[in-house]
């Protein structure tokens, strides 16, 4: 409707007073219903109530308002709900414009009122005047694959894969390792319930092993990664296992070669064709063809057979990508609390391996000597402090909390003193963080039961060495207790356990595939924590478990079903709705430059294709919207003005800026 007359609808919101005690919102609103086009102007405490959006509502339907610009909250928390709103009312979504009065204006300006009411009456006259010059838009509807990939085989994959099969979707997981389970086919016991982790895991494996809608790869990797949501093709790498169910065991039992067993982090070795742990999924063994040193294995006086890795790779089309690629432990550097120094420095999870290897005995013993005294350090590679702790690889520390370290620890002097009672345990933290349901109860019953606690500050981290020559424990664990005003004490202990920390993988070729982003954690960044949780800035990958962050498995097991849902509701009816705020070129203005095709940094987004017009051939720009991001590169670098945002055109931009540079005197000769 080009002729259609503009009736803007200016709405002030006092965000509860976040907005309305620093800016003098009924001043911004007067001013603004004096510009020209305004037909209202309000005011309201919170306009993303029911009453709020009603009002809105109202005066769409009744005044004929058909642009609306609402100053409120950041546009992230708000602007769906709002665009909700002008539809209801039977307007177009993208007919309204959001301004951030809150965090960019009164929250940043709490002790200048004066300044602040005028900053909000500028930036709300530019969102005035963008409104002006917008379009009617229509969503891009694409049609979707109803398939969906899950990126790794641990706790997490595991439940987003079933959860989106039970929904009749096919699912294709991909598992890296040779058997699926993940960090939990490593744990005996899971808190707070106690239950037997492995048989937990089990039964999950045997519900996604049986779901017919799933089809399983492991020892199988993306190796690339093209297209759009709804319209996904990966390329899937997968290794041979090396062997097969006719002469697997004659093969183990032949096979010589050892290594330090990964599964039990180094604790014993097992042979390079193995299986992880009893039990494991797939049953059939793997060859561990990273550490395979090529010897020729003989079966029963016959012919040697040298073992052969032949790959294939497929390719896989999907509507959406779940990303369950999980976390790695902290390893502690060479010598940090003794570590690698000192044999009685281990970490936790390889004391959990330990004990599982070690429960039948009646004592606990380590390095070959009893123990009788056991100290846990909380915090090892968590809750580092800048200048304090030396950074990571990538120069920077671990600030963040890893969450379930505390739980973890304590659930560990549980499990010591049922096995072995004897045991004099003293644990060292900086805070219990153990904030989960009944996950308290460790913290109380390890009080009651004896356990030792000593209260460090970050700055002033124990101290681990070796006991001097002669002393009847072999590690002094020093320690500036918190609890005792900073009194030193000195703790003689047989075994010190370090409670690591959750670190990032290292996915850095998945990530670039992805075109996913990483937080300051290293982490993969979700869009938003509250609002969009698993999802990415990518379109159709979403995030499941702790490839997102520190998680316990309960939490793992809810996000990997929100990722589910997520991707059952993209792809549940076969299509895809996608934001219209993509590139949009005028062929009149295009001469085919090619300068928007250079500047492009996402693939098949934008590319020169040749027409006929007039009887000669012609190139100019196509862009595929699906690919495109609007992030605008092209638009900086054509020199003819061809290209567009849909939503932030180039004139949009200029009104915006003549609005928030008029002196304010003019602004105020609009309320006259």
């Amino acid at each position: 409707m080009p002729d259609e007359k503009v009736k803007l609808g200016v709405y002030t919101c006092y965000c509860g007073g976040n907005i309305s005690h620093v800016v003098n919102c009924e001043q911004v609103a007067k001013k603004l219903g004096g510009m020209p086009d305004v037909v209202i102007s309000r005011t309201n405490m919170s306009l993303c109530s029911d009453a709020g959006q009603s009002q809105i509502e109202q005066d769409i339907k009744e005044l004929g308002v058909n642009r609306v610009v609402i100053g409120a909250c950041a546009p992230m928390l708000h602007e769906q709900t709002f665009r909700g709103t002008v539809m209801r009312a039977g307007l177009n979504p993208y007919l309204y414009y959001h301004v951030g009065l809150r965090e960019q204006d009164s929250w940043v300006h709490a002790n200048d009122q004066q300044g602040a009411t005028q900053k909000a009456l500028r930036l709300m006259a530019a969102g005035v005047a963008k409104a002006r010059l917008l379009k009617a838009l229509e969503p891009i509807r694409l049609e979707a694959e109803k398939r969906a990939i899950v990126i790794g085989g641990g706790v997490a994959g595991l439940r987003s894969a079933l959860d989106i099969a039970r929904q009749g979707l096919q699912v294709v997981l991909v598992e890296k390792s040779p058997f699926l389970g993940g960090r939990m086919a490593q744990l005996e016991t899971v808190f707070p319930t106690g239950g037997d982790a492995r048989s937990l895991l089990h039964d999950l494996i045997d519900e996604v092993v049986k779901h017919s809608n799933i089809t399983i790869f492991t020892l199988a990797q993306v190796a690339g990664v093209s297209g759009y949501v709804g319209n996904f093709t990966l390329q899937i790498c997968q290794h041979s296992r090396g062997v097969n169910t006719e002469n697997n065991e004659a093969l183990l039992a032949a096979c010589r070669q050892e290594i330090p067993d990964d599964f039990n982090y180094g604790l014993n070795n097992r042979k390079i064709i193995y299986r992880a742990y009893p039990g494991c999924y797939p049953p059939l063994p793997a060859v561990d063809w990273e550490n395979y040193n090529g010897e020729p294995l003989l079966i029963d006086g016959g012919k040697p057979i040298v073992l052969q890795d032949t790959p294939k790779t497929f390719d896989v089309n999907v509507g959406a990508i779940v990303v369950a690629t999980g976390f790695d432990p902290y390893q502690p550097r060479q010598g940090e609390y003794g570590y690698g120094e000192l044999k009685d420095v281990i970490t936790l999870p390889e004391m959990i391996r330990h004990l599982a290897l070690s429960k039948s005995s009646e004592h606990l013993r380590w390095n070959g000597h009893p123990v009788r005294d056991v100290a846990l350090i909380h915090c090892v590679g968590s809750r580092e402090i800048e200048g304090v702790d030396e950074p990571q690889e990538d120069g920077q520390v671990n600030n963040y909390c890893s969450r379930v370290c505390c739980t973890a620890t304590l659930h560990m002097t549980e499990e010591l003193q049922r096995y072995f009672p004897e045991l004099n345990i003293y644990d060292l933290y900086q805070d219990i963080r153990t904030y989960g349901r009944g996950h308290e109860e460790y913290y109380n019953r390890a009080l009651e039961d004896g356990v030792r606690f000593f209260r460090y500050h970050g700055e002033e981290r124990p101290e681990v060495t070796a006991a001097p020559a002669g002393d009847t424990h072999p590690v002094l664990v020093k320690v500036k207790d918190a609890l005792t005003y900073g009194e030193q004490i000195d703790i003689p202990v047989d075994l010190v356990v370090l409670a690591v920390g959750m670190m990032a993988r290292d996915i850095d070729d998945l990530v670039k595939m992805l075109k996913v982003s990483r937080g300051n954690d290293r982490f993969l960044l979700e869009v938003h924590p509250k609002l969009r949780p698993v999802e990415t800035a990518v379109n159709g990958v979403v995030l499941a478990g702790t490839a997102q962050g520190p998680m316990n498995i309960q939490e793992s097991i809810s996000a990997a079903s929100a990722a589910a849902a997520k991707v059952v509701s993209l792809l549940g009816q076969g299509k895809v709705e996608l934001q219209p705020f993509v590139a949009a070129v005028d062929v009149e203005k295009c001469n085919g430059t090619g300068a928007c095709v250079e500047a492009c940094d996402y693939e098949d987004a934008i590319a020169l294709k040749t027409f006929e017009q007039n009887g000669k051939e012609v190139r100019r720009a196509v862009v595929t919207p699906a690919n495109c991001t609007g992030c605008g590169a092209c638009v900086s670098v054509c020199p003819n003005r061809a290209v567009d945002v849909q939503g932030w055109t180039l004139a949009q931009y200029e009104a915006m800026v003549e609005a928030i540079g008029m002196e304010l005197p003019v602004l105020a000769e609009a309320a006259a």
